[in-house]
Formats: C-alpha cells, sequence, structure tokens
C-alpha cells in the first residue's frame, strides 16, 4: 500500500523551501567579491591573476574566467592582456548602458512609477531647495527655459525639458540624485515626448515651467509645489487621450 505525502512534516507545518545553492561562477562572483572587500582593495589596485584566483579557491580556469567577465559587465574590473585585472569603478556608466533601451514603449504603470519618484524629488526636497537657490539657478532655469520655446522639434523640445529638471534637481547639490536622473534620462524623455505629441509642446511646457521658476524665486511654497505636481502629472493626458482614440477605433 502506498502511503500518500501530505507536504507537511510531523508537526503539521509545510517544509521550509529550500534555496538553491548558487552556481559555480556565481559561487566565485562572490568569493572575488569578498576578497576585494576583506582586502581593503581600492580602485586601481590588482587582483590575483587567473592562475592565482583558481589555486586560491580550488577551482577550474573557466570559472574564474566566466566570474571574471560578470565583475567586468558590473563595472568593477578592467581586465587587459598581460597586465591582469584591474580594480575600476564604471558602475554607473553600466547603469547607464542598462537604461538605454529608449525604443520601448511607456507602459502607464511606468508612468506612474517615474512621475512619483520625480515628485518625490523635486516636491519633496521643496525646503533644500528653497534654502539652496540662488540668482544663477534662476538665471540658467529661465535661460533653458527660452531656449525650450524656441525648440523646433519634439525630441529638441524634450532635451530641453530634461535638461530643466536636471538643472533644478542640480540645486540640491546631491550628485547621488543628479546620477540618478541621468540613468533615468532616456525613460523620461520618451515619457516627455509622448506628452508633446498631444499638446502644444513648446508654449505649455514653457507657461508650466516659468511658472515654476517664479515660485522658486519667490520661494512660494504652495505656488511651487503646485506648478510642479500639475506639471508632472500633466502627462497622464497622453495615456487618457490615447486609451480614448483606441476605445473610438473599436
Amino acid at each position: 500500500m502506498t502511503t500518500k505525502r501530505s507536504g507537511k512534516t510531523a508537526n503539521g507545518r509545510a517544509p521550509a523551501r529550500e534555496h538553491a545553492a548558487p552556481s559555480a561562477v556565481d559561487a566565485m562572483v562572490i568569493k572575488i567579491r569578498k576578497l576585494i572587500s576583506d582586502g581593503g582593495l581600492q580602485v586601481g589596485d590588482s587582483l590575483p591573476t587567473e592562475k592565482e584566483l583558481c589555486e586560491r579557491f580550488d577551482a577550474g580556469r573557466n570559472t574564474v574566467r566566466e566570474a571574471m567577465r560578470i565583475l567586468k559587465a558590473y563595472g568593477v574590473v578592467a581586465v587587459r592582456p598581460k597586465v591582469g585585472a584591474t580594480l575600476i569603478d564604471d558602475r554607473m556608466e553600466r547603469a547607464l548602458d542598462l537604461f538605454s533601451f529608449n525604443t520601448l514603449d511607456i507602459s502607464r504603470r511606468t508612468f506612474n512609477d517615474i512621475q512619483g519618484f520625480r515628485k518625490l524629488i523635486e516636491v519633496g526636497t521643496v525646503d533644500t531647495l528653497f534654502d539652496n537657490v540662488g540668482p544663477a539657478d534662476i538665471a540658467e532655469l529661465r535661460e533653458i527655459n527660452a531656449r525650450l520655446q524656441s525648440a523646433q522639434t519634439i525630441p529638441e523640445a524634450s532635451e530641453q525639458d530634461f535638461c530643466f529638471h536636471l538643472r533644478l534637481v542640480s540645486i540640491l547639490n546631491n550628485r547621488a540624485v543628479r546620477d540618478v536622473y541621468r540613468i533615468m534620462k532616456p525613460v523620461i524623455i520618451r515619457i516627455m515626448e509622448r506628452a508633446k505629441e498631444l499638446r502644444d509642446f513648446n508654449q505649455d511646457t514653457f507657461e508650466q515651467h516659468d511658472a515654476i521658476v517664479d515660485a522658486l524665486e519667490q520661494r512660494d511654497r504652495i505656488h511651487y509645489q503646485y506648478a510642479l505636481v500639475s506639471h508632472l502629472e500633466l502627462g497622464l493626458w497622453a495615456f487618457e487621450e490615447e486609451s480614448g482614440s483606441e476605445q473610438r477605433a473599436l
């Protein structure tokens, strides 16, 4: 007689889910990263040779070579003939490459996520912006906005639109925020282009930016937040109008 298994342990609980062991290559990547950390290695330092890594970790040459290829893709090491592996810091460039697929369309979920993040930064940091902003910042924002108003094409207007917002967050004096915006640029540009396809890409955006700069210059919290939130949410019209057009076509 065959006993049917219940899938539970003697105490009536479901057995703990087993986690798959990392592959030999993944395990080697972890070991090399630990070697870098424990050894206090810095950018410009050399890693042990491929042969030394094989001997240290009792691993095959192909495993070590593939692990180094992954670390190179991460922007952590550079491998050169006769020189070996050297620690670098190209992680930001690799992240920029990852976000370079700007030919993909933007879903409404992506739009909500991106614009929600931008609200947290551009609206939520209003106090720091007001503390840091100076006449030079205001002048440069107005100059960028003037270039947007005179743009002849949607891509050109979108580029100036992005420059405006990158300059705005630069007032925070936070390099990490600027880097994140640079990484997100292809997606943000696509959102801007999509909204400008359905509306006056010159005057509408120019007037919205102008209201933001006015409120920023006057340290007017209410008007600044209202103007910026309204501006960031305007792209929703692109989705709503497109959805309406699709329904009418059915």
